[in-house]
């Protein structure tokens, strides 16, 4: 389906809409609140710039470039086979060099998406900041604690916009589930279970080292960094999620989403604690990071997170969250949110019948005084209500087409540096945790290590 027709039909899909399946309410959710413009005027009109062209980048300028409006005029990035790829798909009058400060120059960009490695996403964003663009940051926000502070401050400073990529807090199955929760569908929340598990070589980070990788086609003391001084090492440039020295491993990679999901959709602010264990299983291709990690997490709202990634799931890759309550259960798996109810049993146990009939009325008598009966015909049949978004559905185009609002109307992004960075530390308590072999204290208000 072409693009702008995909959006008008995501725009029109009816929330009103339900069905019974298999013995559930099944609803449609609207993706949008409004159909979009059908031209964005010359003065609304705006021109990015890419900072990082690996993946996970070009697949945000694709999403972004669906937007309306948006023009990409540059890209920066350390291997110049990217920057070749790039001309190839989006014409050879694009801009491209290795070095962003070129990009941050020039006065015809407005912003920036940064998605460079996790260790470059500090300075970048703080340079751009400061030349005056607008940032899409990806996640995780933060590389070492010491990052956050900063990179918060220079938003302030600058007035400029700074959105974290965790697209999660875009999507409508995230909104609906964050409205589920709070009218309670499920009781009072005392745990979530939350998993992303994968089985394939990509899935693990094991990215493809192109034939023509040297010192001549990449920029090896620019991608270094700050980063310790080693001899170039394709693998390392390629595969830089593997290495602690330029990643986060699977925390900042998949916890932190884990966590943007459930901070938006409880609203807290963070866990006060976390510990985490797990260890190389499979991968052991020289990576110093886990494949398999599980992490948990005490909220002083009353309840646990339990977190875990498997990067050596021999069944079906998953991803997915489950709430559960006091009066049901709200599970997100891809683009649904389903809420399931079973009426808890509040009659006495089956154990009255081990007692002489004569002790069973007494106490029947004495309990029917103080409690009525809960359910005289019995108990209710379960409920179910699954919540569907419209097939095609995208939360990185939400994120986007918020963050380009955020730039035209200069309001709050919908993922701010704080908010960001209470994720990202949160899920960064699990790395240290596991260096440590110790439970870590975190202050999610004030944003500092206990």
């Amino acid at each position: 389906m072409p693009e702008l027709n995909r959006r008008s039909f995501l725009r029109a899909a009816s929330a009103a809409s339900a069905t019974t399946l298999l013995g559930a309410r099944i609803h449609a959710l609207t993706a949008a609140q409004a159909e979009p413009a059908a031209a964005v005027a010359a003065n609304d009109r705006i021109q990015i710039a890419l900072i990082g062209a690996g993946g996970q980048g070009q697949g945000d300028t694709r999403t972004a470039l669906q937007v309306l409006g948006v023009k990409l005029v540059a890209v920066a990035d350390c291997y110049s086979g990217r920057l070749d790829h790039c001309k190839e798909v989006w014409g050879d009058d694009l801009f491209t060099t290795r070095d962003y400060s070129e990009i941050l120059a020039r006065k015809d960009i407005d912003a920036v998406i940064i998605a460079t490695p996790d260790h470059w996403h500090k300075q970048a964003a703080v340079d751009a900041m400061k030349a005056g663009k607008d940032v899409y940051c990806e996640k995780p926000m933060i590389h070492l604690y010491a990052d956050g502070p900063e990179m918060i401050e220079a938003a302030r400073a600058s007035g400029r916009i700074l959105q974290i990529g965790s697209q999660r807090v875009s999507s409508i199955i995230y909104a609906k589930a964050k409205e589920l929760l709070a009218s309670g569908a499920i009781g009072q929340l005392n745990m979530v279970t939350a998993r992303w598990d994968r089985n394939s070589a990509i899935g693990a980070w094991d990215y493809t080292v192109p034939p023509d990788a040297s010192p001549e086609t990449c920029d090896w003391p620019r991608f270094l960094g700050t980063a310790p001084k080693i001899p170039f090492n394709a693998e390392q440039f390629f595969q830089w999620r593997k290495w602690k020295a330029y990643g986060s491993g699977v925390a900042g990679d998949l916890f932190v989403h884990l966590f943007s999901g459930t901070h938006f959709i409880t609203g807290s602010n963070g866990p006060t604690r976390g510990m985490a264990t797990g260890g190389l299983r499979f991968w052991k291709d020289g990576r110093d990071v886990p494949d398999v990690m599980l992490g948990l997490f005490d909220y002083r709202e009353g309840f646990n997170l339990s977190l875990h990634v498997n990067f050596v799931d021999g069944g079906e890759e998953s991803e997915g969250l489950i709430f559960t309550g006091s009066e049901g259960t709200m599970e997100i798996a891809g683009n649904t949110v389903t809420v399931n109810r079973v009426p808890r049993e509040r009659e006495p146990g089956y154990t009255i019948n081990t007692f002489t009939r004569a002790t069973q009325k007494a106490f029947l008598e004495k309990y029917r005084e103080k409690y009525s009966v809960t359910y005289p015909d019995g108990p209710p049949a379960v409920g179910m209500e699954r919540y569907v978004a419209p097939a095609g559905y995208s939360d990185s185009y939400d994120h986007f087409e918020n963050f380009f609002n955020s730039v035209r109307k200069r309001k709050q992004p919908v993922e701010d540096a704080t908010f960001g960075f209470r994720a990202a530390g949160a899920a960064l308590l699990s790395n240290l945790s596991m260096d440590r072999g110790a439970i870590v204290n975190w202050d999610p208000d004030a944003m500092k290590l206990a």
